[in-house]
């Protein structure tokens, strides 16, 4: 098969939702989800998401005969699972601190908080 190479996946749309999307995603989202959880800071997601984007590179050209060191696709690979991993963070960020400070802050989203007013003052 003659590689099809475009902007965003190397060989066909199918592998790059089925590896980058679907499988390396959803580790992507169990990533931002457990650094949420152990407070952990953003940068160790940021670190823990380049190794898993390396991974992912490494899927693709043992399954789906794609390039190993392609820094075009392995950028665009980063930069979906780092928004997967972002959202992921923040979802779950938002509901810890609506959850666990309900008493200072209520959920106006899945994303966002906000203080609430205070009754006595």
């Amino acid at each position: 098969m003659e590689k099809a190479n475009g902007l965003l996946w190397e060989v066909s749309l199918w592998e790059f939702a089925f590896v980058t999307v679907i499988l390396a995603g959803g580790a992507a989202y169990m990533t931002g989800r457990a650094v949420a959880r152990a407070w952990q800071p953003k940068y160790q997601l940021v670190i823990n998401i380049l190794l898993l984007a390396c991974a992912t590179r490494f899927i693709h050209f043992a399954l789906f005969n794609g390039t190993l060191l392609s820094l075009h696709y392995y950028i665009v690979d980063l930069i979906v699972l780092l928004i997967i991993a972002f959202l992921a963070h923040r979802f779950t960020r938002t509901g810890q601190i609506a959850r666990q400070y309900s008493f200072l802050f209520r959920r106006t989203s899945p994303l966002s908080w906000e203080k609430k007013e205070s009754a006595g003052a």
